[in-house]
């Protein structure tokens, strides 16, 4: 299994609004970036991934599950880019936020601190391990 963190707006898609999608998940549509289309290129079912609130909040939220792999991207009218869908395992037992990231020597190399602006960002197995210890998620 890999590990990964998806970014939301939360005025636009929160994790509210993936756990109403229930089992069925969402498409995770409208990346535009080719580093993060290698990501999701590279998500395999099974694969967890920390949901973020970007913008308002700035916190990881919730953990998703990845349901099916990489497909066109049905809003991308070029053909270029790919989803995946996505469905909500459960939320944080509290909110992991980017100023704890960034103050947590053990996360100094994590994507979320060097690499903030990326939309679909890998996350090691020791980074997933240490996140959840400090929120008290047994995931």
């Amino acid at each position: 299994m890999a590990y990964w963190l998806l970014k939301s707006e939360p005025d636009a898609f929160s994790w509210d609004d993936l756990v109403a999608r229930g089992e069925a998940g969402e498409p995770w549509t409208g990346v535009r970036n080719h580093t993060a289309k290698l990501n999701l290129m590279a998500m395999k079912v099974g694969d967890r991934a920390f949901y973020y609130h970007s913008q308002a909040g700035k916190e990881i939220v919730g953990v998703a599950e990845v349901i099916s792999e990489h497909y066109p991207d049905p809003t991308d009218p070029k053909g270029v880019f790919v989803c995946v869908d996505v469905r909500a395992l459960a939320p944080l037992p509290r909110p992991f936020t980017l100023a704890e990231a960034k103050a947590d020597p053990a996360l100094a190399a994590m994507s979320l601190v060097t690499s903030f602006r990326l939309s679909v960002q890998p996350v090691t197995e020791a980074e997933w391990r240490h996140i959840c210890r400090q929120v008290g998620a047994k995931l």
